[in-house]
């Protein structure tokens, strides 16, 4: 991976995204293209896929998680390299990671997945150790999508928490 500039204005968006169908799924199918709060645009595309996730069994859900993870810091560092930026603030597939694991074992009803919206956006937007550190000092595709799957994790562990105590 080559030195790229850690950020650039969340307002240029690459005509890529249109039309390299790797650009498009880092990009949230589209939403990190939104002008303001990429990030949170990309955390509720996933929610969409929640439902369906959920129909796996724990092993399928856990697999899918691992698919999309391994899948996520290769298709993030790619798409981080063509644009030649280290984490371009529409590239959301990591949001989508950590969404995704932050509502597994998560009980069905739109009240969770606001819960879980929420708690993965605070842990994602204030990034305590070493979710911080790692967004700081790991680069690349492993970089860009560790420190929202450790956010992920953070606010996993809150909404279990929640739901040992109201579900």
């Amino acid at each position: 991976m080559t030195d790229h500039p850690k950020q650039v204005p969340a307002e240029f968006v690459p005509p890529s995204v249109w039309r390299n169908p790797w650009h498009f799924l880092a990009f949230g199918f589209g939403s990190g293209t939104l002008p303001k709060a990429p990030g949170t645009w990309g955390s509720l595309v996933a929610l969409p896929f929640i439902p369906l996730w959920q129909m796996l069994p724990d092993w399928g859900y856990w697999l899918m998680l691992g698919i999309t993870m391994l899948f996520g810091f290769w298709l993030c560092g790619k798409v981080a390299d063509d644009l030649r930026v280290h984490d371009h603030e529409g590239i959301v597939w990591d949001e989508m990671v950590g969404m995704w694991i932050t509502l597994w074992l998560v009980p069905e009803g739109w009240y969770w997945l606001l819960a879980g919206f929420l708690m993965f956006r605070f842990f994602d937007i204030l990034k305590p150790w070493p979710i911080r550190w790692i967004d700081r000092h790991v680069h690349g595709g492993v970089g860009i999508m560790l420190d929202d799957v450790l956010a992920g994790v953070f606010a996993w562990l809150a909404m279990q928490g929640l739901v040992k105590l109201f579900a």
